[in-house]
């Protein structure tokens, strides 16, 4: 059974820090562009970071650019989110996510083919 697990989120005070990690099991995701998708009440999940398969290539939203940064660790079928500078406006349920072998980094979220079940981060003080 493929699986994708999220962990790290959690409360945050405006300023802080946060690393969420998206552990796959089931089959190897090597092959396999990753994305951290974020969606809050009321909104549309919106890719807020991503990294190809390559292990080079990123692509960050706008909002976030300069605060969070991702990567990816192989051998171990992880994908992290190193989220810095955190605002009240990245509270949101984060999600992590795999493309369909060998594509490239896309920021629709239905071109997506496996889905972990998500970890709120919410920043407040």
């Amino acid at each position: 059974q493929v699986q994708l697990e999220e962990s790290g989120g959690g409360l945050v005070q405006p300023g802080g820090s946060l690393r969420l990690s998206c552990v796959a099991s089931g089959r190897s995701f090597s092959s396999n562009s990753m994305g951290w998708f974020r969606q809050a009440p009321g909104k549309e999940r919106l890719l807020v970071s991503a990294i190809k398969w390559d292990g080079w290539t990123r692509y960050y939203a706008d909002s976030v650019k300069g605060r969070f940064t991702v990567s990816r660790d192989k051998d171990a079928n992880a994908v992290y989110l190193q989220m810095n500078r955190l605002e009240p406006e990245d509270s949101a349920t984060y999600y992590c996510a795999a493309q369909p072998d060998w594509k490239g980094i896309d920021t629709n979220a239905d071109d997506y083919a496996y889905w972990g079940q998500g970890t709120q981060v919410t920043v407040a003080s």
